[in-house]
Formats: C-alpha cells, structure tokens, sequence
C-alpha cells in the first residue's frame, strides 16, 4: 500500500545532516518511492510504500526529535476513478 507522508521540518539543516550521515534509516519492509520539499524548506512530501503500517512508528521514532509527521495511506488516480465508476 501507498502512502503519503508529510513531514514539517523544525530543522532542515540538521535533518539533511543525519541523513548524509545515517541515511533514511528505513526498516525492513518500508520502502521509499519519491519526495519533495516544498520552496520554503518546510514541508518534505514523500512517498512510500508498506504492507506494514505499524513500521512507520519505528521510522519516525528516528526522525521526530527533527520533525512533525503525517501520514496518509493513498491510492493512484487509476484506482480512484475506478472506485468512483463502481
């Protein structure tokens, strides 16, 4: 399953710091589709991909002393046009 994760950075220098040094520290099972940050250095929007959603607790407890998170589970326009025609 899809989801889209909204992080709002309280310290963008020293989240980019921790990730060169230590990566995205992912477990195993949660994977990293795509990103993007908005222009103000604020709010990371990434997309990743588990059947898990309780790995998420783990990830963010490496992340949150740096940022706030939201996490939604989505689904592509495909599959919503489809449920929308059911």
């Amino acid at each position: 399953m899809l989801y889209m994760v909204v992080e709002h950075f309280r310290d963008v220098a020293a989240i980019y710091k921790r990730l060169g040094e230590r990566g995205r520290m992912l477990p195993e099972g949660l994977s990293f589709v795509s990103s993007w940050i908005d222009q103000d250095l604020k709010r990371c929007f990434q997309l990743m991909e588990t059947d898990d959603p309780g790995l998420f607790a783990e990830w963010t407890a490496c992340w949150n002393d740096l940022a706030d998170f939201e996490i939604y589970p989505v689904i592509d326009s495909q599959e919503a046009a489809a449920r929308v025609a059911r």
